[in-house]
């Protein structure tokens, strides 16, 4: 039985099998407050709805209604961390295959286990994600947010140069950067180091609302205001008083709802939701994406006046692929940080396996970095890890960057429009950008095997911006590889 305080720790169990579902719900209830979904948007759902992540997730990865595939699943570990960075993934998949196990740790997981899987390792693996959990989301921060910013690359150098500068003014702040890369850390840096270090910083993860009550959380709402608004509330602004709000997943925030966030941000006033009357807040705003938000704004798919009144000041968050020897630097810190939460020896890396983990690109930047030291921790805690032990880890084989003046796009030439113009014809912009779009993404893939990290890097953009743009073209007609994400 596993040890549980007075209040049970929640647990997602998302699995398109009702079988395994009701099993695994009987197994579990004595130690877990459940949440039991049968598919992606079912557990998205039901998360919105109870207005919380839960400690543990216990996940598919073949779900609706791609089963035979991994997309649905990985792309809810992405969207359970960007809703909770604290919250531990248990992968529990009848897909046997390592390839998948490494894609899965790469966006995030903390274990993969292979049905059918004994009592007591599920157990034991769960109890092990909760004590983890437990450590980071209650360990005290180790000195101030800027020191956590760790390295001596000189892309570090230089963001935490940009920080001390921009933490004085009182303009908004844009952080980009992928998934990972320790963009809610730069807004804590930036509230330390500022005039009203002592107000409050609060937080609002916009993906982790659902659309219906994010006006109300940023603005308050008065009594009645909508069913089940018993009374009058303050919202985020009036909560973080004269300190800071940080708008985490800012690309996740409602169209219609970007006019009155702009309105804020130019004049101080708002409304609470059911009043007439005007409220004035003198918090800073410090958002954060891993969206190309200025992309986004030409498609019309983010407002582009809000985008600018958003990034008069940027901050980019350099990805751990870019960060070169920092990466020894942060491997070194997690391995004696962790070892001694879990009460273990340090392993250490031997020299061929130094040289892997510093050709390897970290997709999942520090969040994946981290999870690795933990499996490393939790098999090889004392010994010595050769190459061959690392790269199970990985999300695939390390692998050398292609020539720099390899092109896979030469095969890919622009249509002679003049005729066409010259002749009385015309085209539609939009579409036909979105067609040499699906070109570029469909030549990197098929130069790279399908292979969506080297696709990606090719193309200058993260992998989940790759993920985000073709799924847009999708919503438009514009298929670019039907099984892209089946063979990453």
């Amino acid at each position: 039985m596993i040890a549980t305080p007075a209040s049970r720790p929640s647990l997602l169990i998302v699995d398109d099998d009702p079988l395994i579902r009701n099993t695994l719900a009987c197994l579990l209830a004595p130690d877990f407050e459940l949440l039991i979904a049968e598919d992606r948007p079912q557990a998205l759902a039901l998360l919105h709805a109870q207005n919380k992540t839960p400690e543990l997730a216990l996940l598919d990865l073949g779900l609706p209604p791609l089963t035979r595939q991994a997309d649905e699943g990985l792309a809810l570990i992405s969207e359970l961390l960007a809703l909770d960075p604290f919250c531990k993934i248990i992968v529990l998949s009848g897909q046997d295959d390592e390839a998948h196990a490494r894609h899965a740790r790469a966006h995030g997981a903390l274990e993969f286990l292979t049905k059918p899987v004994l009592p007591e390792h599920l157990r034991a693996a769960l109890t092990r994600a909760l004590n983890l959990h437990r450590q980071e989301s209650q360990e005290l921060p180790q000195g101030s947010a800027l020191q956590r910013i760790m390295g001596t690359s000189p892309l570090i150098q230089a963001t935490k140069e940009k920080i001390r500068h921009y933490a004085s003014m009182i303009f908004p702040v844009l952080i980009e950067g992928e998934s990972g890369t320790g963009k809610e850390i730069a807004a804590r840096a930036l509230h330390e180091l500022g005039p009203h270090s002592n107000a409050p910083f609060a937080t609002l993860n916009c993906a982790a609302i659902a659309a219906g009550l994010i006006e109300a959380t940023l603005f308050g709402h008065a009594r009645g205001a909508f069913t089940g608004s018993v009374g009058a509330r303050a919202g985020y602004f009036e909560e973080a008083g004269c300190g800071t709000l940080f708008l985490d997943e800012i690309g996740e925030l409602p169209l219609d709802l970007q006019p009155k966030l702009l309105r804020v941000l130019e004049t101080g006033e708002f409304q609470r939701v059911g009043e007439t009357s005007c409220r004035r807040t003198q918090a800073r705003v410090i958002a954060a994406t891993n969206r190309d938000l200025q992309r986004e704004a030409r498609s019309g798919h983010f407002r582009a006046d809000l985008y600018h009144r958003l990034s008069v000041l940027r901050i980019v968050m350099p990805p751990l692929h870019d960060l070169g020897s920092d990466r020894i630097l942060l491997l070194k810190h997690y391995l004696a940080d962790y070892a001694k939460q879990m009460g273990c020896p340090p392993c250490h890396l031997n020299t061929e396996a130094q040289i892997s983990w510093q050709a390897y690109t970290f997709p999942g930047n520090v969040r994946e970095l981290r999870n690795i030291v933990v499996r490393l921790l939790s098999h090889h805690a004392g010994k010595v890890v050769d190459r061959s032990q690392l790269e199970v880890e990985f999300e695939s084989s390390v692998q050398p960057p292609l020539p720099a003046d390899h092109d896979v796009f030469a095969h890919i030439s622009p249509k002679n429009l003049s005729t066409q113009f010259q002749t009385g014809g015309t085209i539609v912009l939009d579409d036909a950008l979105r067609r040499v779009e699906r070109d570029y993404i469909a030549a990197a893939l098929s130069a790279t095997s399908g292979n969506m990290t080297q696709a990606a890097r090719l193309l200058g953009l993260n992998r989940s911006t790759l993920y985000n743009r073709i799924d847009t073209l999708a919503r438009f007609g514009e298929v670019v590889f039907p099984t892209y994400s089946s063979v990453d």
